[in-house]
C-alpha cells in the first residue's frame, strides 16, 4: 500500500484593493475592488472645476471607508495598491483655453501652418465660417534657419548660431511651454533633439514638447497640432498628477496611480505628464471598455456601447469582443458635430463618436425660434435647475425629472433632493416664447435629444458597414439607462443591457482596461522599395522605448502582446487602411505577410483590388497590450441583500411616466434594481432605481436579471 503525503494547504490569497475614480464634465464617480471575489463599492460626488481633484479626494475617502466598514470585525480593511484614474481636464482645458502660455519653434518658411491648416471648409455655405483659433499665435512662433528634406536628408545644417538667435527670441516671451515641430522630423529627428537639449540647458523649467516624440506621423499641420497641444496642456497636466499624488499617498500610502489613455489602456503617471495629449478621450474609452466587459461575460459579439453622462453621450461600435482604434481626430470643435471645425490630433484612440448632449445640456430657443437642446452644458456649477443650486437654465435632467423619470427623493440614494419646481420654472422660461407648456417643451426635449443621438448612431454603424439591427445596446454613464431603452427602440437594437453599477460604468472599464503602449513612425515607401534594415531598426527602437513607458507602469516585460501595425494604400491613392500583424522580426521576409493582410482588408472594405496596382506604406505602428480579461463585479455593500423572502422582486410603488410611443402618461411599477434577484424577469413598462442611476423602460419589453445583476432588456413594442 502506497501512502501519500497529505497535501500542503496553499496559502490564502491576499486580498487587494484597486480604486479607480473618473472626472466627468458634472460628477466624479469612484468605484473599489477587492480581488479575489470582485466585490465593488460605489461613491459618486460633484466635480469640483476649480479643484478636480478635490473631488477626486472626497470619492477615494469615501470608498475607503466603504470597505473599512464592511471588514470583519478584529480585521484590518487590505490597503488600497493602485489608482486608476480617468479625466476630462485635457479636453476641457482644450476647449476652454485655459492652458499655459505656450510658444512653437518650427521649421522657416512653415509659421504659418497652423492657420493654413488644410485650407477646407466644413461648410461650405457658411458665409461667416468660424475656424478655432491656433493655440499658438502668430507673435509665438519662432522659426529657425535648418532643414530636413521629405526622405529624411539634410538640407540645410541647423547652426549653434541659429538656435542660440531662437532660444533669446523665446526668452522674451515668458512662456512655460514650447513645442518644437520641425518639416519632416518624423523622419530624422536629429534637430528636433539638438533643439530640446538647448532648451533644457538654457530654460530650464521649461516645459518641451517634440512632434518626434508626441506624433511621429506624417501630416505637417496635424502633427504640428498635435504637438502643439500637448504642450499647451502640460504644464497644467503636471501639476495636477503631481498634486493627485500628493493627495492619493495621503489617502492610501500604499497605492500607484495608473493613468488611463484614449487607446483603452493605462499607462503610469510619469509618462501621463510627459504626454498629456494621450489622455484626451479617457473617460470615454472607459466606458466602452466596460460595456465590453459586460457582453463579453454574457456571451454578446456585436455591441453598441453607449455612455451618457452629464455633458455629452458618446457611442462606440464594437464587433469580435474589440474596439475599433483610430489614429487621428478632433478635439474643442466650434461646431460640435460638424467635422473639420476642430483642432486635429494624432493619437490612437478608440473609435467613439459624440451622438449627443448629457444631463446637464442647456435647452434653448435658436434663431430660428425653434427648440434647441444642448452643447451649452450646466456641468456641476451651477447644475440643473433641479439642483437648486443657482442654476435657472432649463436641462435634459429637469425634463427627465417633469416627464416622470427621475424619483426626485431617491438622487444619489437620497443624499441629493431634485425640486420638481425648479425645473418646471426653468423649462417654462423656454416653453414661454414657444408658447408651449412646461411639459411640452419638457417631451421636445427628450424628443430632440433621443432623436439626436439615434440618428448620429445610425449612420456610425452604417459607417462602419453594419446593421443596427445585429446589435446589442450597453447602457454606461448616470444618464445611459434613462435614455438608451427608447434610443435602441428608433435604431430598431431589439436588446439592451444595463450594467451592474451602470453609473459608474467608467470606473468599470477602468478597472478592466489593460496595460497597452502605441508608437508610430511614417516612412511613406512602396512595399517593394521598403529599406527593411532600417524598418527594422527603427522598429526596435519604438518596443525599446514602449517596454521603458510600461516598466515605469510596472508592468511584467512577458504579459505584453506585440504587433505591428501599418497603414497603406495603393501609389496614386489619397486614404490608407489599417493592417496589423503579429510581431515579427522586419526584414524582406515581410513583405509578402504584409501585403497579404493588405489585401484581405482591402478586399473586405472595397470587393475587389486594384489590378496591377502597387501597395504603399504610409506608417508603421507598434501595439504592446496586455491581454483582455474578462472581470466580473459583484456588490459589497448590502444594496443586492436588501429584499426579504416578502418583498424581494417586489414593485416598491407606481409612478406616472410619459411613454413616447404611446404619446400619453402611465402608470407605471418602480422596483428597486438589486432587491430583484438574479434569474427574475418582468415586463415592460417599468421603472428600475439605483442610487447612482435610473433604467427606463418606457414601453412593452421583457425585462430579465442576468446571474451578472446585468439588466437585459428585449423590446416588445417598435411602433
Amino acid at each position: 500500500m502506497t501512502v501519500h503525503a497529505p497535501k500542503k494547504a496553499r496559502p490564502a490569497r491576499r486580498a487587494s484593493l484597486r480604486v479607480a475614480v473618473d472626472i466627468g464634465g458634472t460628477f466624479t464617480d469612484g468605484l473599489a475592488v477587492i480581488m479575489p471575489g470582485g466585490r465593488i463599492w460605489v461613491a459618486k460626488c460633484l466635480t469640483t472645476p476649480d479643484d478636480p481633484g478635490e473631488a477626486v479626494s472626497t470619492v477615494i475617502a469615501d470608498l475607503l471607508r466603504q470597505v473599512a466598514r464592511a471588514a470583519r470585525p478584529g480585521s484590518a480593511p487590505p490597503e488600497a495598491q493602485e489608482v486608476v484614474h480617468g479625466t476630462t481636464l485635457v479636453t476641457n482645458t482644450l476647449i476652454e483655453r485655459k492652458g499655459a502660455r505656450t510658444a512653437l519653434l518650427t521649421t522657416s518658411g512653415i509659421g504659418d501652418a497652423l492657420d493654413i491648416g488644410r485650407e477646407w471648409r466644413y461648410d461650405l455655405y457658411d458665409l461667416d465660417l468660424q475656424l478655432p483659433e491656433p493655440l499658438v499665435p502668430r507673435d509665438r512662433r519662432i522659426e529657425v534657419a535648418g532643414r530636413m528634406d521629405a526622405v529624411g536628408a539634410e538640407v540645410q545644417p541647423m547652426s549653434d548660431a541659429a538656435i542660440a538667435r531662437a532660444i533669446r527670441s523665446l526668452a522674451t516671451l515668458k512662456v512655460e511651454a514650447v513645442a518644437v515641430c520641425l518639416l519632416h522630423g518624423y523622419l530624422d529627428d536629429a534637430h528636433e533633439r539638438r533643439l530640446a537639449a538647448a532648451l533644457r540647458a538654457r530654460l530650464p523649467g521649461l516645459a518641451v514638447s517634440l512632434s518626434s516624440s508626441v506624433a511621429r506621423e506624417i501630416g505637417e499641420y496635424e502633427r504640428m497640432s498635435t504637438t502643439v497641444a500637448n504642450a499647451y496642456v502640460q504644464p497644467l497636466v503636471a501639476r495636477y498628477l503631481d498634486q493627485l499624488q500628493g493627495r492619493i499617498g495621503t489617502l492610501a500610502p500604499a497605492s500607484s496611480l495608473k493613468i488611463m489613455v484614449s487607446s483603452g489602456g493605462f499607462t503610469s503617471g510619469a509618462a501621463a505628464a510627459e504626454t498629456p495629449i494621450m489622455l484626451l478621450e479617457s473617460g470615454p474609452a472607459a466606458g466602452v471598455l466596460s460595456a465590453l466587459n459586460t457582453a463579453r461575460a454574457n456571451g454578446i459579439d456585436a455591441i453598441l456601447a453607449f455612455d451618457m453622462g452629464g455633458t455629452t453621450a458618446k457611442a462606440c461600435v464594437a464587433v469580435g469582443g474589440e474596439p475599433l482604434i483610430a489614429h487621428s481626430f478632433e478635439c474643442a470643435r466650434v461646431h460640435r458635430f460638424k467635422r473639420g471645425s476642430g483642432l486635429p490630433i494624432l493619437i490612437p484612440s478608440i473609435d467613439l463618436i459624440e451622438i449627443g448632449a448629457g444631463g446637464g445640456s442647456i435647452a434653448h430657443v435658436n434663431a430660428m425660434g425653434l427648440l434647441n437642446v444642448g452643447p451649452e452644458s450646466a456641468g456641476a456649477v451651477p447644475g440643473p435647475a433641479c439642483y437648486q443650486r443657482g442654476g435657472r437654465a432649463a436641462t435634459v435632467t429637469d425634463a427627465d425629472l417633469v416627464l416622470g423619470y427621475l424619483n426626485p427623493d431617491n438622487f444619489l440614494g437620497g443624499e441629493m433632493k431634485l425640486s420638481v419646481a425648479e425645473a418646471e420654472a426653468a423649462l417654462a422660461r423656454v416653453a414661454r416664447p414657444l408658447r408651449l407648456t412646461s411639459d411640452q417643451v419638457a417631451r421636445g426635449i427628450v424628443g430632440i435629444v433621443n432623436e439626436n443621438m439615434a440618428s448620429a448612431a445610425r449612420i456610425h454603424i452604417a459607417e462602419k458597414g453594419h446593421d443596427p439591427r445585429a446589435f446589442t445596446l450597453v447602457a454606461t454613464g448616470g444618464a445611459g439607462p434613462l435614455h438608451a431603452v427608447e434610443v435602441a427602440r428608433l435604431l430598431r437594437i431589439p436588446r439592451v443591457l444595463a450594467t451592474i453599477a451602470a453609473g459608474a460604468g467608467s470606473c468599470l472599464g477602468l478597472l478592466a482596461a489593460p496595460a497597452r503602449v502605441d508608437r508610430a513612425w511614417s516612412s511613406p515607401a512602396l512595399l517593394s522599395d521598403t529599406d527593411w534594415a532600417s524598418a527594422a531598426r527603427v522598429m526596435q527602437e519604438l518596443r525599446d522605448d514602449a517596454q521603458s513607458e510600461l516598466d515605469s507602469a510596472g508592468v511584467p516585460a512577458g504579459s505584453i502582446a506585440w504587433s505591428i501595425g501599418a497603414q497603406m494604400r495603393y501609389l496614386g491613392q489619397g486614404h490608407s487602411v489599417p493592417v496589423s500583424i503579429p510581431y515579427r522580426r522586419l526584414d524582406a521576409s515581410a513583405a509578402p505577410v504584409v501585403r497579404r493582410a493588405f489585401e484581405a482588408h482591402y478586399r473586405r472594405l472595397y470587393g475587389a483590388l486594384v489590378p496591377g496596382a502597387l501597395p504603399q506604406v504610409i506608417t508603421w505602428r507598434l501595439t504592446g497590450r496586455a491581454p483582455m480579461q474578462r472581470h466580473r463585479f459583484r456588490w459589497g455593500d448590502t444594496r443586492a441583500d436588501t429584499g426579504t423572502a416578502a418583498t424581494a422582486g417586489a414593485a416598491r410603488g407606481r409612478r406616472r411616466i410619459f411613454l413616447p410611443v404611446r404619446g400619453k402618461y402611465v402608470e407605471v411599477p418602480v422596483f428597486e434594481r438589486y432587491a430583484l434577484a438574479p434569474g427574475s424577469t418582468l415586463a415592460g413598462p417599468l421603472i428600475l432605481e439605483e442610487r447612482e442611476s435610473t433604467l427606463v423602460v418606457p414601453m412593452a419589453a421583457e425585462v430579465a436579471i442576468l446571474p451578472d445583476y446585468t439588466v437585459s432588456v428585449t423590446i416588445r413594442e417598435f411602433e
